[in-house]
């Protein structure tokens, strides 16, 4: 990794994202963050800031230019954290913005994109606790478990080289934790990882090849 290697980060703004910015530039990267809000983010050198909407083709263009890498840390938002709140962003925003990188990114020479998605999604439904899987089936957090499927279908048909990380469920601890990787059903995750760590191993994904063309639940050991 060359001190001058840039990352497009989607999701900057958000309690993880944030703190895959802060890592990102501990660790030598040049940052773009392309946003809505992207007011939020305090302007520091490393940081280049773009307002706009991923789902845009010129937006995602103009934030993309000369980036190696792109991380989304992009969800499905509600009001709050109560399941059955309501949501305040589209069913489809990240199979949306998804299908919009991987168009974009014919045009860039881009090294990887790592996608944040999550524990529970798609056929990792079978491993999660019985309540966890109630929780999501009857609340409004399906809708973000739904799309974070679709786009995980998205990637893997683009011809980027890919990794997608799937956390168990986050925390907010201010260490670094050991973390396990399981790769299929083994071995059976815990069942939280803190933010912190899930940022990190975000960021050390891009460079990561034994992580390439793969999906991978991890939580603290």
């Amino acid at each position: 990794m060359s001190m001058n290697d840039k990352i497009l980060l989607l999701g900057a703004t958000g309690r993880t994202g944030k703190l895959v910015l802060e890592n990102a530039l501990e660790k030598g990267y040049h940052v773009h963050c392309l946003g809505r809000d992207i007011k939020r983010i305090a302007k520091q050198p490393g940081i280049e800031l773009f307002e706009g909407d991923s789902r845009s083709y010129d937006d995602l263009h103009i934030a993309m230019e000369g980036c190696k890498h792109v991380i989304t840390t992009l969800n499905i938002s509600r009001v709050n954290d109560f399941p059955w709140s309501s949501l305040t962003t589209p069913k489809t925003y990240l199979s949306e913005t998804m299908l919009n990188i991987s168009n974009v990114a014919r045009k860039h020479n881009l090294v990887r994109i790592v996608c944040c998605s999550a524990w529970g999604v798609s056929e990792s439904r079978i491993d999660i606790p019985w309540w966890f899987r109630w929780t999501i089936e009857n609340s409004n957090i399906n809708a973000a478990y739904i799309d974070h499927e679709r786009q995980e279908e998205v990637l893997k048909r683009s011809a980027q080289m890919w990794t997608i990380v799937r956390p168990v469920g986050l925390t907010n601890g201010k260490s670094i934790q050991k973390i396990r990787e399981t790769f299929g059903v083994t071995p059976q995750p815990s069942l939280t990882i803190n933010r912190i760590s899930v940022a990190s191993y975000l960021v050390d994904a891009l460079n990561n090849e034994r992580v390439s063309k793969k999906m991978i639940v991890i939580s603290s050991n």
